[in-house]
């Protein structure tokens, strides 16, 4: 009898005993329980298996508050001090995906998954085809800035498998992440990367005792989802009183001051599921390619201010050479000049002779219009493809808005929809148009430097039949309205400029 009662007094044992610099301020198992995820007081993310190996060790680089796992196991999602959930690949600790939900801190997130099949009314399965697959390619990856690796001329980014692996996972179940942060709001994102709704507990009223009354001060402390998504219990402290009454200090009812367990419904995540998973889906690729087109249009707009600056440092000293001349002649003027077949002028001469030379006006000319032809490569292997699959995913959103006892309830209004419509269509447009202008410029900088080429050679006396001849006429327009302009520029910018506005997907936030 000693014996038993010894072995029934010690019922746990000690397996591992590994200590860490840091102390832990959380703790998480995956569904599984055989990984661990831990954040130490300096918000470093460690991942542990079950027999203590690390598997990966990553800093966010800001304070970190909170961590959940998604319902597969198979992501991360760690709020930050700064209101931003970041999700992170289990296999690697990559940064997947990043969004700001939050102006403040998130201190609580939770994520669940319906675990019902979906069926319809009549108890068929009924399950969201997404048609786009029929129509287009795959849906084209964010290009990647060229020179970072010697040699690389890929635009492939290794996260994008393993995110575009993880987004289509996803989409085979419904969940819902929720977050929580320290001044009451609460936000509902589905898929972990859609938000869907906002919440804040201030604004909520409170039945207590035949009262209705409201939260003051309070701030968040745990969220949680019932398992089929119906109900929410938030764990917050803050003051409840009656909202019709003007506070005053005596007649505070200490009993109302305290911690509070508030039970919400949200059952319009299972009734309306079917409705939300194919909204969520549409919008969230429509921002995936929303941001494709933000990183081709940084790429673009370095690449060709790179090849500009190229330019403009060469042909920068010819104004020098023209002002130590004592000209007052433009650059542009003096090119004139020897088109039309007048005397060059002694600073023009020692330009293009010594100080550019042959070799400098293939540098640049290799430099200007090889960024040209890589820039049309970002439009046609990324930007037009990603803004061509955004105008059709906006007509399928505005097809199901119009269906309105189903989809007007959770918030797709046709109105907005049609204004982000045209604007998908105003893009689309727009990248044509700079296509345009770009094949433009690019071959009237070429015309430009062919003709430089046959200038130094005649000035040197060398014979030149090998050369490409030259257009006159667009010489001239080169030289009036693009040598010291740049409408490439101009428009790259206009581009980023709607995309900074969100044109897009301004409406369907709202």
């Amino acid at each position: 009898m000693e014996s038993e009662e010894g072995e029934s007094s010690i019922p746990f044992q000690l397996q591992f005993d590994k200590p860490i610099p840091f102390q832990i301020k959380i703790a998480e198992w995956n569904p599984e329980k055989d990984l661990l995820a831990m954040v130490t007081e300096d918000s470093k993310i460690l991942l542990h298996r079950f027999n203590w190996q690390r598997l990966w060790t990553i800093s966010p680089g800001r304070p970190v508050t909170s961590l959940c796992w998604r319902p597969d196991g198979k992501a991360i999602a760690v709020g930050l001090e700064d209101g931003t959930i970041a999700l992170h690949d289990v296999e690697n600790g990559k940064l997947l995906r990043s969004l700001k939900p939050h102006d403040v801190a998130v201190v609580c997130l939770n994520w669940e998954e319906d675990g019902q099949s979906n069926t319809d009314e009549i108890g068929k399965v009924s399950a969201y085809e997404d048609r786009t697959s029929r129509f287009f390619p795959p849906a084209p990856r964010a290009p990647k800035m060229p020179g970072v690796v010697a040699g690389d001329s890929s635009f492939m980014d290794d996260g994008e498998d393993s995110l575009a692996e993880l987004s289509n996972a996803s989409f085979r179940k419904f969940n819902v992440l929720c977050s929580g942060d320290r001044y009451g709001s609460i936000c509902f994102n589905i898929f972990g990367i859609f938000q869907i709704g906002k919440i804040n507990i201030h604004e909520l009223s409170v039945p207590v005792e035949h009262a209705s009354c409201k939260l003051f001060n309070a701030t968040i402390y745990k969220v949680a989802l019932s398992k089929d998504l119906c109900r929410l219990v938030v764990m917050c402290t803050g003051e409840l009183r009656d909202y019709d009454i003007e506070p005053k200090e005596e007649k505070l009812n200490v009993d109302l001051h305290g911690l509070h367990c508030l039970a919400m419904d949200t059952s319009i995540f299972w009734k309306r599921k079917n409705e939300l998973h194919q909204v969520a889906q549409q919008a969230s690729n429509i921002e995936d390619l929303t941001e494709v087109i933000r990183e081709s249009l940084s790429v673009m707009s370095k690449q060709w201010a790179d090849a500009m600056k190229t330019f403009h440092d060469k042909f920068h000293s010819l104004s020098t050479l023209i002002t130590d001349n004592g000209l007052e002649s433009s650059p542009q003027e003096e090119f004139l000049s020897l088109l039309g077949g007048a005397r060059i002028s002694p600073a023009l001469n020692q330009f293009l002779v010594n100080t550019l030379g042959e070799v400098g006006v293939k540098r640049v000319l290799k430099s200007v219009c090889g960024t040209g032809k890589e820039l049309q490569l970002v439009v046609l292997d990324h930007l037009q493809p990603a803004a061509e699959i955004i105008g059709f995913r906006m007509g399928e959103l505005k097809g199901l808005s119009r269906w309105r006892a189903r989809y007007q309830g959770i918030g797709l209004d046709e109105r907005l929809l049609d204004e982000a419509t045209e604007n998908a269509g105003l893009l689309l447009v727009q990248v044509q148009r700079f296509m345009m202008v770009l094949s433009s410029v690019v071959q009237q900088f070429s015309n430009f430097f062919n003709w430089l080429l046959k200038s130094i050679k005649y000035l040197m006396q060398e014979p030149n039949d090998q050369l490409i001849s030259y257009n006159s006429e667009l010489l001239v327009v080169f030289l009036k309205f693009l040598y010291d302009q740049d409408p490439v520029k101009d428009l790259v910018d206009f581009l980023k400029l709607m995309m900074t506005l969100k044109l897009i997907s301004k409406q369907l936030k709202e």
